[in-house]
């Protein structure tokens, strides 16, 4: 039986919103996978152990079952510390030891240090299949800019924009022009971060330097988007790699005004329950409410946008619909639930999009073990040493 190793947690703002996606990936995955939960805590450390398998544990905070892993380079194993006493009066003395063989990641980690390229980085150092965006994928579907700039290249239509970092606030009144060029109403976002966490919607002067602060704390680049007064958000989500790629149904959520706050998604529309189903329980539209032409628009450019990062796995594309005009807002390249509800209403269910999720991994891990990766020459040979090369 294959192990999956269901990763989780980590050091993010959207640490409680990981652990609930991961949670939901070790409980729908098939059986014919034996699913391992590795928990990454707010500091950083990776536990593994049954317990870990209970909601309860986290529920109640208590890890006194658990023990640290550790990933180590080009291995394909999970080590634990073991502690050893040579002889009665012998020093005790700690070694790794294989805790349990990986032969699969399935990365469920949001945000910082986990979306944005870097977990995905130590995985390739690894050597072994992860589910996803690869590295320079998963860092440009994270910071907004940079995805925007991607998505300019590929003429997908967006609301305008600019962006500064945290120090050019001190010149604040050549930011605050530059704001007031694009005119209110805008948002304000910190670039690398989601959920919501961080972001304003201001409609005067005093609102944009109080929001600005705000998204300074969370990133040292902050944008400034105009936004769409009166806008319906349309989300699609998109599941597949390269060239064969299957977009779900769009939804609408409803009962929000300007945009969906953190609370709002994952806490006021949970039902809880072992599902725990988060963002699936938000009040919506599903299939959302619109024409033949509108759902075909935006149903292209969910393509157009996935392909322009060099997507794989799942990502959700957020777009806002003012009147007949589309806008792309955002890709998330690990959408909380993985948005298994989005095309649960096609037919696909949770455990069947995980099957896919992992054949992929395994799709672009093979593609990759063909690259050459070294080459053999003669340069050190001759090469004095201390010369300028």
């Amino acid at each position: 039986m294959e192990n999956i190793v269901v990763v989780f947690g980590g050091r993010s703002v959207e640490h409680e919103v990981s652990v609930i996606t991961g949670m939901q990936v070790v409980e729908n995955m098939d059986k014919k996978y034996n699913a391992v939960p590795l928990y990454v805590t707010k500091g950083g450390k990776f536990l593994c152990g049954d317990s870990l398998k209970n909601f309860k544990t986290f529920k109640q905070g208590d890890f006194s079952e658990t023990f640290e892993v550790f990933f180590k380079p080009q291995d394909q194993y999970l080590y634990r510390e073991v502690t050893q006493k040579s002889g009665l009066f012998g020093k005790e003395s700690t070694t790794l030891e294989k805790y349990i063989k990986v032969d699969c990641v399935f990365p469920a980690l949001h945000g910082t240090y986990g979306e944005d390229g870097c977990f995905q980085g130590m995985l390739e150092t690894t050597g072994v299949p992860y589910v996803g965006c690869g590295v320079m994928s998963a860092a440009v579907g994270m910071d907004k800019v940079i995805m925007k700039k991607v998505f300019e290249s590929e003429g997908i239509p967006m609301t305008p924009y600019f962006y500064f970092y945290r120090e050019d606030f001190e010149n604040q009144d050549e930011i605050i022009n530059k704001a007031e060029e694009i005119g209110y109403n805008l948002f304000v976002k910190p670039a690398n971060l989601g959920s919501s966490i961080g972001i304003s919607k201001v409609k005067n002067r005093e609102e944009l330097i109080e929001a600005i602060k705000v998204a300074a704390s969370y990133d040292r680049k902050i944008i400034i988007e105009k936004a769409v007064d009166n806008p319906r958000e349309i989300n699609a989500a998109v599941l597949g790699y390269q060239n064969d790629l299957q977009v779900s149904e769009l939804e609408e959520p409803i009962g929000w005004k300007d945009f969906l706050k953190f609370d709002e998604k994952y806490i006021s529309g949970s039902k809880g329950g072992s599902k725990m189903d988060g963002m699936a329980n938000q009040s919506k539209n599903l299939p959302a409410n619109v024409t033949e032409d509108i759902k075909n628009q935006i149903q292209n450019y969910a393509k157009v946008a996935f392909r322009a990062i060099d997507g794989m796995g799942v990502a959700r594309i957020d777009f806002l619909l003012d009147g007949e005009k589309v806008y792309v807002n955002e890709i998330n390249t690990l959408p909380g639930s993985i948005s298994f509800y989005l095309f649960e209403v096609s037919g696909i269910s949770f455990t069947e999009e995980i099957n896919k999720l992992i054949e992929l991994a395994y799709k672009r891990f093979n593609q990759k073990s063909k690259n050459i990766t070294s080459y053999d020459s003669d340069l050190l040979k001759k090469t004095t040493y201390g010369a300028k090369l």
